[in-house]
Formats: structure tokens, C-alpha cells, sequence
């Protein structure tokens, strides 16, 4: 196949210098070895925004396809898991493959290899049985399995060997090819003020404590209101003291959010707390937001504890 993206014990950054241009519009068929680490592979595209199915009968790719296709489909990405578990189905893969080629619906094939000594220590340390060794040995079941997938790995647009991989190194493999090298963003982050006379939000990933700046609690015409009326917003940060740590602490935010969406987090809980929850926790959590909200990160905020008195 012409322009044929191989990867050969790939490993963590083995990537650079090499450039990949893949379609964001996507519709992958993957495949591979019983053990190489589909399932990861899996959760990383779905992670990635892709509409995974796994172990869909091949006869039935043509008219999944079809339906992907469709002018008012909202389906752009796709990823199809097929394997050998499908048995005697497995042996349609190809007929619908040159169909999805006769109807010129792009797709692409991933196949994921790994070695032979490898598998069977990940057979050894899960006690799983491979699928075609239900009456033989595992080494036996791996060379079949091998000798049916060949056919397969001939034609890939990408073959990743998984050989020296964790999961992680998996995961990252897969964004840097189908996100075009992006690391991919799939993060959403929950901006929480409380009140720590309430206790601390138990899933807070990060705590910060503002009980130290002004408290507009103290301020009679104030002390009803909350952070979202701009009177308390301007008692709050009219200190050099609330400017400084607000700057601080979006800087701090800024290197941080990054780093977790280079880890693969899918959900960031910032809590922000003073008092009672009302006045300066509620003023510091909108200022947050907003300025995420510009960066176009998906935010969501929550005051959990300003209505209460």
C-alpha cells in the first residue's frame, strides 16, 4: 500500500523528526496479535474522541460505513476492534475491506505486533487463555493466530510493535500518530469554591486556601452578597496582597494543567475555599474560570457553598 506509515519497536519519543500527516476525519480498522494490547489501544482512540466498536462482525463494516459516511452523520471518527475471536466471521474481514474500496470509503488499518516471548509471559502473568489455544498449547495458539493475522499486517498503514511498551507508552504512541503529534486534550476541569467550616470537596485534586485576603464578611451592606456581585469581587481584589496571589496562582495553574493533559488525566477538580464559601473562595473560583474559559479549556464551576448562610 503507497504511503505506508510503519513503526518498528516503537518506544517513547521515537517518533521525532518524523513527520505524520493523517486526516483528522478518521475511520480505522484495528487490529492484532491476542495480548499486543488492543484493549489499550482501545480506550486510548476512545479517550481520543473516537466512536470505538469492538468485535463488530466484518460483514457488517460496509454498512457501518455507509452510515459513518452520511452527510447529516455526526460520526467523524471511528475505530473498529477486530480480532480472531470472531472466528469463522474473521474470514469476511477481507471481502468487506476491498467492499469499503470498491464504495471509496477511506479507512485505515492499525496493527499492533508483538513478540512471541512477550505474549507469553503476558498470558503467564494474567493466567488468560488465548483465544486459539483453547485445546493446545499458548505458543501453538500464537503462531495460528500469527499465520492469520499475516495476511492483515501486509497491508497496514501503521504497525506499532509493543514489545517494550507499558500502557502508557502505548497511549502516547497512538495520540502522537492520530492527533497529527498534538498531545490530545481531553481534559475537564471543575473549578469548586467552599467553605472549610463545610469540609474540603472530597474528590479536590488541588486545595488552595484564600482565608487570608480581604473579608467582605466583616463589611455590613457586603455581608449578604456573594463573590458573583461585583461589590464583593471589588473589595476582594482591591489588595495588592489578592492581585499578587492571583497571579500566582494562575501562573501555577497555567504550568500545571499542561503537565496533567500530558499524563492523560480526564478530570482536573480545583477547590478553592475561605470561610464560609460565600465571598472570597467565590471571587477567586470566578476569576479562575474565566480566564481558563478564554485558554478554551472545558470548564466547569461551581459555587457548592455560597447560598448557604
Amino acid at each position: 500500500m503507497e504511503d505506508k506509515i510503519v513503526i518498528r519497536g516503537a518506544k517513547e519519543n521515537n517518533l521525532k523528526n518524523v513527520d505524520l500527516v493523517i486526516p483528522r476525519n478518521k475511520f480505522i480498522v484495528f487490529t492484532g496479535l491476542s495480548g499486543s494490547g488492543k484493549s489499550e489501544a482501545m480506550r486510548s482512540l476512545e479517550d481520543m474522541g473516537f466512536y470505538c466498536v469492538d468485535n463488530l462482525p466484518p460483514a457488517l463494516i460496509p454498512k457501518f460505513a455507509e452510515l459513518c459516511y452520511q452527510s447529516n452523520s455526526t460520526i467523524d471518527k471511528v475505530a473498529l476492534g477486530i480480532d480472531v475471536r470472531g472466528r469463522k466471521f474473521f474470514k469476511a474481514l477481507h471481502e468487506s475491506l476491498n467492499v469499503l474500496r470498491k464504495d471509496k470509503y477511506p479507512f485505515e488499518i492499525l496493527y499492533l505486533d508483538c513478540s512471541d516471548d512477550i505474549l507469553l509471559k503476558r498470558y503467564k502473568m494474567t493466567r488468560r487463555n488465548h483465544p486459539l489455544a483453547i485445546n493446545r498449547q499458548i505458543p501453538e495458539g500464537i503462531k495460528i493466530e500469527r499465520t492469520i493475522l499475516e495476511p492483515l499486517k501486509e497491508i497496514a498503514d501503521c504497525i506499532i510493535d509493543t514489545s517494550n511498551m507499558k500502557p502508557k507508552d502505548l497511549k502516547e504512541e497512538i495520540s502522537k500518530i492520530y492527533a497529527n503529534g498534538e498531545v490530545n486534550n481531553n481534559l475537564t476541569i471543575s473549578v469548586v469554591s467552599f467553605g472549610f467550616k463545610h469540609g474540603i470537596p472530597s474528590d479536590s485534586d488541588l486545595v488552595f486556601d484564600v482565608r487570608f485576603l480581604p473579608n467582605p464578611y466583616y463589611v455590613e451592606e457586603l455581608r449578604n452578597k456573594t463573590g458573583d456581585d461585583q461589590e464583593v469581587r471589588d473589595y476582594v481584589m482591591d489588595s495588592e496582597i489578592s492581585h499578587q496571589f492571583y497571579d500566582k496562582l494562575l501562573d501555577m495553574i497555567n504550568f500545571l494543567v499542561p503537565q496533567y493533559i500530558k499524563e492523560g488525566k480526564h478530570h482536573l477538580v480545583i477547590s478553592i475555599g475561605c470561610t464560609g464559601g460565600r465571598h472570597r473562595s467565590v471571587t477567586i473560583c470566578n476569576l479562575i474560570s474565566d480566564e481558563l474559559m478564554k485558554q478554551d479549556y472545558r470548564v466547569v464551576k461551581k459555587h457548592r457553598d455560597s447560598m448557604i448562610r
